[in-house]
């Protein structure tokens, strides 16, 4: 195990908790970087996230129960202490996730509360072997406990497709596109790209056996807030990862890109496809490759 010495803050003062870089890292890796605490609106994206456009609920309590507020109509999220409760239907997290919002008349400490407060645990940005940059753990994280949001740039469809064919090679590509199946054939896509505009999930390595999952959370808008927690328990010093195609979710999938739909490209676009990337994620099952599919840009 390597112990690093971190100094410098990445969000520069906007988390709760500093996100630490390692001292190793050089100060040009972050030169063209701005750091947000949620996603922002982008090219093609239609609704500002920071907008309040779900009601609250009227609950004047301290915290809220399932049995009479509305933003847990679909079950109680979290538990006692802010972690993720494993109510998990055909081996997924399937059911919506609402938090009360801004304009919900319970406490600032509701129980269902806790994506929205940003990250409040102790996390360090360092220079991994072969994968570029990485995250890790800097204290220990019981199982459910919420780590940090994917945020970046909300693009459209054509946005996010505009952008991954103007890659090189030898990029690295970090949209995630993320489906929802919301019963039927209805599919809801939502784009996040954090190359320049992100937080600290732009960083986090993906992995064929990770340690966190990304569940869609709402809690102002309509647009989700793609949230990361521990899927067990996470000991100090330990890289965090995420499967970039959302494995564990059975209701939805997240996709990064590296191959076009059949069919869809002709022309100069075709030798705009980047290729495969190599999976180093040292898994029992690593699949080899890492997940990249512009499939979702049908």
């Amino acid at each position: 195990m390597m112990i690093r010495s971190y100094s410098q803050d990445l969000s520069g003062g906007l988390e709760n908790v500093p996100v630490l870089i390692a001292n190793s890292v050089p100060k040009e890796a972050f030169s063209n970087f701005q750091y947000v605490l949620e996603s922002v609106q982008g090219p093609g994206c239609d609704i500002d996230p920071s907008a309040v456009t779900l009601p609250g609920c009227s609950c004047r309590v301290q915290s809220c129960l399932p049995d009479s507020c509305p933003c847990l109509r679909f079950g109680q999220t979290y538990d006692s202490k802010g972690h993720l409760n494993q109510q998990q239907e055909d081996g997924g997290f399937s059911r919506p996730v609402f938090e009360c919002n801004a304009l919900c008349a319970c406490s600032e400490s509701c129980q269902n509360r806790v994506v929205q407060k940003g990250v409040e645990v102790r996390l360090g940005v360092f220079s991994t072997k072969d994968r570029g940059l990485g995250v890790e753990a800097l204290e220990r994280l019981p199982c459910g406990r919420f780590v940090c949001e994917y945020a970046g740039e909300i693009i459209g469809s054509h946005e996010a497709r505009r952008r991954q064919l103007s890659q090189t090679p030898l990029d690295m590509n970090y949209i995630i596109a993320l489906q929802e199946h919301s019963g039927g054939d209805r599919v809801t896509q939502t784009f996040v790209d954090p190359v320049t505009i992100g937080n600290v999930g732009r960083f986090i390595n993906h992995s064929c056996k990770p340690n966190l999952v990304m569940v869609p959370i709402r809690v102002h808008s309509l647009l989700p807030r793609l949230a990361l927690f521990a899927n067990r328990d996470i000991e100090r010093y330990e890289e965090l990862t995420f499967d970039y195609a959302g494995g564990q979710n059975s209701n939805t999938d997240t996709r990064k890109w590296d191959k076009a739909p059949t069919g869809t490209l002709t022309g100069a676009d075709v030798d705009k496809i980047p290729l495969k990337k190599v999976c180093h994620c040292g898994a029992s099952n690593c699949t080899g490759f890492l997940p990249l599919d512009m499939s979702v840009l049908h």
